[in-house]
């Protein structure tokens, strides 16, 4: 399935990976199928000295990343063909700045953010919190962006009760809330669409299913993870999806994947 040039479209995914040492493999693997024009993952867990830039670059791909150790951590990857330039990390005003959740680049003329929206943890604690705040720095940050731009990442959030599999069993968690949906509503506010939703109006389109209990098996899901395109770009959106089977153990024999699967969308 490999393409060449931007002549047949351009190809952009999100993936949060779950440990990048743990899931390299896997992230080579999807490289060299589907030949994304751009990917953005999440939650890295790499310190900045040890990040795999030349396995990465041995696959034909450039990375910006913004790492922070063992936990969280963002980056931006380009195919070789493309330039990342104007790289820039963290947000105004959000809640922890050591936290590596947040990097920019442009790659041919279009802004692409990689993002990790804290998870929250629980209701009415600090951490959730935390959460809110992030959304609304990230809000604010999105209203300066452009008009050119693609946001994705985990955004710990389901927008909507179509992207829960039972609303009812997680009744009064994290990530259905009223705060948190309206916080991340005024992102979109400020001039995108969702990518996949935007596509399948109908679709559940989960991208994280729990390692427990067999909940990916049994199709208990959630949809968190969105690529966030500008209104000036969602006409060329062409196709949306979630790429399952990197959820399974058996897509790269030998490894274990991450609880959360790919979604990629083209644009014409």
């Amino acid at each position: 399935m490999r393409r060449t040039g931007t002549a047949d479209g351009v190809r952009v995914a999100t993936w949060n990976v779950n440990s990048l040492p743990a899931r390299l493999e896997r992230v080579l693997a999807f490289l060299a199928e589907y030949d994304p024009d751009v990917l953005l993952i999440q939650e890295t867990k790499v310190a900045p000295e040890t990040f795999p830039h030349l396995p990465i670059q041995a696959a034909g791909y450039e990375a910006a990343d913004h790492s922070g150790g063992r936990w969280e951590g963002v980056a931006v990857l380009a195919r070789g063909d493309h330039e990342i330039s104007d790289v820039t990390v963290g947000l105004d005003d959000e809640p922890d700045s050591t936290q590596a959740r947040w990097i920019e680049a442009t790659v041919d003329g279009v802004r692409f953010v990689s993002v990790y929206v804290p998870n929250g943890r629980a209701l009415g604690t600090e951490t959730f919190e935390e959460k809110l705040r992030f959304l609304e720095a990230m809000a604010r940050r999105a209203q300066t962006l452009g008009e050119r731009v693609v946001i994705g990442g985990d955004m710990n959030v389901c927008p909507t009760d179509l992207d829960v599999w039972n609303p009812s069993l997680i009744h009064g968690a994290t990530h259905i809330t009223d705060d948190e949906r309206s916080r991340l509503a005024a992102v979109l506010d400020a001039g995108f669409v969702d990518g996949f939703r935007h596509l399948h109006p109908d679709e559940p389109g989960f991208s994280w299913w729990d390692y427990r209990a067999g909940h990916f098996h049994k199709g208990f899901g959630l949809r968190i993870d969105l690529l966030l395109v500008s209104r000036s770009l969602a006409g060329g959106l062409a196709s949306a999806r979630i790429e399952r089977d990197y959820r399974k153990p058996s897509k790269v024999p030998g490894t274990k994947p991450s609880d959360h699967a790919p979604l990629m969308v083209d644009f014409k």
